[in-house]
């Protein structure tokens, strides 16, 4: 498999957690060039001092943390702890990190990483608002050469959205940011709710969480126990969604993703469906495909190599 190099743009967040710690146990497949954190979840402080702690749990003192952009481009921040927590982990503890973030700041980070790169041998992951991504890419474009491509959790089709009726989290948060990504002229892979809702964490799934046994385990089940009493409040559901994860299980294994070309936009202007994602699959538009949609994905074997690379840890 082709090694990955890879820039996690992220805001940890109970499933950016899982995604991190599935990626930090996937050293043959994954170099971490940096990990920088966006405000998002929780705030930007918070996520920040969740990646360094999951940094410090899963062993790797050689990643690198930054902190980003605290709010988005135009519009007030906006949060989810009413899923994640105060604290974004849910009901998960992990010891103080011990190691804290760098100083340099997560946008500049991205960006001296990529301009010293060679053409399309980066993959930028973010699992967060767009912010980082888009400030970097605005202050200096020509660092897109640099991106193989980005492959993000964000946006809805079928789905409609998960934090308005329009609009998936992440999209609505920023969708100015989200505007000027889809328009970067990057190759973009988006896995976006349609394809998310399938990898539900079923009382059957947390039964083989559970088993693991192993200090992973028990604090990805943790997490896990909080965030899914919240969808059985809020949406009737058995089980949340395993967003982020997605993203990483993509790079690991694309074969278990089933995706189509596409016209993605993103509205900004109205106050009823900003972050709206217009998927367009049949050029409706006249304008050109600008990502890749993912449509399905194989949710047995994705949960098990996720399970595999936790039992790493």
């Amino acid at each position: 498999m082709d090694k990955h190099r890879v820039i996690f743009d992220c805001d940890p967040g109970v499933d950016d957690a899982i995604s991190l710690l599935t990626a930090m146990a996937s050293p043959e497949a994954i170099e971490i060039l940096a990990i920088t954190t966006v405000g998002g979840n929780v705030p930007l402080e918070t996520v920040t001092r969740n990646a360094c702690a999951l940094r410090s749990f899963a062993g790797r003192r050689d990643v690198r943390v930054f902190a980003g952009c605290p709010r988005p481009l135009v519009k007030p921040p906006v949060f989810a702890d009413h899923v994640h927590g105060e604290a974004g982990l849910g009901a998960g503890t992990l010891a103080p990190c011990d190691l804290p973030a760098e100083t340099r700041h997560g946008v500049d980070v991205i960006i001296e990483t990529l301009r010293g790169a060679p053409d399309a041998s980066v993959t930028l992951v973010p699992t967060g608002p767009l912010t980082n991504i888009a400030v970097a890419l605005v202050k200096e474009p020509n660092i897109a050469r640099a991106v193989r491509e980005i492959v993000l959790m964000g946006g809805a089709h079928r789905e409609g959205g998960n934090i308005t009726a329009s609009a998936e989290f992440n999209m609505s948060v920023d969708p100015h940011a989200a505007h000027v990504v889809f328009e970067s002229g990057c190759p973009i892979v988006a896995v976006g709710l349609d394809a998310t809702y399938q990898m539900r964490m079923t009382p059957a799934r947390m039964e083989r969480l559970a088993a693991m046994g192993s200090a992973a385990g028990h604090f990805v089940h943790a997490m896990l126990e909080h965030v899914n009493a919240i969808y059985a409040d809020l949406y009737g559901a058995q089980g949340c969604a395993l967003h982020d994860p997605c993203t990483v299980g993509y790079l690991l294994a694309p074969r278990l993703f089933e995706t189509l070309p596409c016209r993605i936009d993103v509205e900004t202007a109205s106050p009823l469906t900003a972050g709206h994602t217009a998927v367009d699959f049949h050029a409706r538009t006249g304008r050109p495909e600008n990502a890749r949609w993912v449509t399905r994905l194989d949710a047995d074997a994705l949960f098990a190599l996720i399970l595999e690379r936790l039992a790493r840890l």
